[in-house]
């Protein structure tokens, strides 16, 4: 076998495939799942926690004065982005959970029993009629 045709074999089965759809709508379910985290969810967490933009809290590590937002404050020296990091480990616990409720359901859907198609019963094998029809000879 060549190896450009093990290689289409290869590409061409049903795994690589589904494999390919899956990090294709992975990344787009991504960008979902960022936006839910960033725009809706940590709003909330910020506002319950002081008012602000959760993603800015840091501890500055170079001298920077307080106040300044995050982006400002890493171009001064090193900073310690404890929010960043909450946010993003937030996000990743989000998308973990709704991929084992989507997994959880896929699962369950395998596991349904397909429902059974009616079953025509299986003819006579040959020898049994004929020992039938001996039977019934005798009774007469």
């Amino acid at each position: 076998m060549s190896f450009m045709t093990e290689f289409k074999e290869f590409a061409i089965k049903g795994n690589v495939v589904d494999l390919a759809v899956g990090v294709i709508i992975g990344g787009a379910f991504g960008k979902i799942v960022d936006s839910l985290v960033n725009d809706l969810i940590m709003p909330l967490v910020g506002k319950a926690v002081g008012g602000l933009d959760f993603s800015n809290y840091y501890i500055a590590l170079a001298g920077q004065p307080a106040g300044l937002a995050l982006a400002d404050a890493k171009k001064l020296g090193a900073v310690f982005a404890w929010g960043n990091f909450v946010t993003v480990a937030l996000n990743f616990a989000i998308l973990a959970f709704i991929i084992f409720l989507m997994i959880r359901q896929i699962n369950r859907l395998r596991r349904q029993p397909a429902p059974a198609a009616p079953v025509a019963p299986a003819p006579t094998p040959e020898d049994i009629v004929l020992l039938r029809e001996i039977r019934d000879s005798l009774k007469r």
